[in-house]
C-alpha cells in the first residue's frame, strides 16, 4: 500500500467511531444503509456504505451473501464468519475486530455482514508496524496471533491489519476463518516459539473451560465448533506460539 491507495481518498463522515462499541452496534443494528460504492481489491462483493440511525452516522463495510464467490475448499457463508470473528474477539476481551453484525442489508444486496469502517493509516500494515519491542503494538499483535490461531484464520495478510489515529490495531477481512480442517495462513510468525503471556492464555483457558457460547456457536457448524476446542487445547498444552519451520503457512500476496 502506498499514497496511491484508493482508500486514502474515501470520505469519512462519522460521529461515532469503531472504538465506541455500544453506540456503533446500535447504529449498525438499527441504521438505514445507503450504498456508496464497491471497495477496491475485493475478491468478493464488498461495499462501502453509509449507515444512519437518529443522530448517529458512520460508514461501514457491507458484505452480502449474494455477492460471495463459491470456493472449492471453503463452505459458503463467509459473511457469517466475519461476525463469528467479532464475537470471538469480544468473548476473549481482545477488542481487535471492528464491531460487526448481521444485517438484512439493502433490497439489492440482501442479508450479509455489516462492519464498522476503520479510518486507518492505510499506508501502514503489519509488515511496516511489527516491532516486538513496542509494548503497545507488540501486545496487540500477540493477541491477534492468538485470535487467528483459535479461529484458524487462512488469510491473515499484512494489509488486513490496520492502525487508526489512536494507534489501535484492527483486524479486518476475517471471512476465511473457522474451517474445521487446519488451514492456517498468516504473516504473523514473529512470535513463534515465544511463551504466551498469562493475559492472553487466561481468556483462552476460560473459553475452553466454559465452552463456545451461543453468541459465537450460532454462526458455525458443530464440527467447526468442536475444532475450536481442539485448537484451544493444543495452544494451552504447549503454552507457546507455534512456529512454521517449512515457511509454507503464509498467505499470498503478503499484503
Amino acid at each position: 500500500m502506498d499514497d496511491n491507495d484508493p482508500r486514502q481518498a474515501i470520505p469519512y463522515d462519522a460521529n461515532v467511531r469503531p472504538g465506541q462499541t455500544q453506540q456503533m452496534l446500535e447504529l449498525l443494528d438499527s441504521g438505514d444503509i445507503e450504498m456508496v460504492g464497491l471497495m477496491p481489491w475485493s475478491s468478493n462483493g464488498t461495499f462501502y456504505v453509509q449507515v444512519r440511525h437518529g443522530d448517529l452516522h458512520a460508514p461501514a463495510i457491507y458484505k452480502p451473501a449474494a455477492a460471495e464467490r463459491p470456493l472449492w475448499d471453503f463452505p459458503n457463508g463467509l459473511w457469517k464468519r466475519e461476525i463469528a470473528m467479532w464475537e470471538l474477539s469480544e468473548i476473549l476481551g481482545f477488542g481487535l475486530v471492528p464491531p460487526t453484525v448481521a444485517t438484512a442489508g439493502t433490497p439489492d444486496g440482501g442479508k450479509g455482514s455489516l462492519q464498522a469502517f476503520v479510518p486507518a493509516r492505510f499506508e501502514d500494515h503489519y509488515l511496516t508496524l511489527r516491532d516486538p519491542a513496542d509494548p503497545q503494538l507488540g501486545q496487540a499483535f500477540r493477541r491477534l496471533c492468538a485470535l487467528d490461531l483459535v479461529a484458524n484464520s487462512t488469510d491473515r495478510k499484512s494489509g488486513h491489519c490496520l492502525i487508526d489515529g489512536e494507534d489501535h490495531i484492527w483486524a479486518i477481512d476475517n471471512g476465511l476463518s473457522f474451517h474445521a480442517e487446519f488451514k492456517l495462513r498468516t504473516v504473523i510468525w514473529d512470535f513463534g516459539g515465544e511463551v504466551i503471556a498469562p493475559e492472553v492464555l487466561e481468556p483462552l483457558s476460560r473459553l475452553l473451560a466454559d465452552g463456545v457460547p451461543v453468541r459465537l456457536a450460532r454462526w458455525l457448524d458443530q464440527i467447526e465448533i468442536d475444532a475450536i476446542g481442539s485448537r484451544l487445547s493444543g495452544l494451552l498444552v504447549d503454552g507457546r506460539f507455534p512456529q512454521d519451520p517449512g515457511g509454507r503457512r503464509i498467505p499470498w500476496p503478503l499484503i
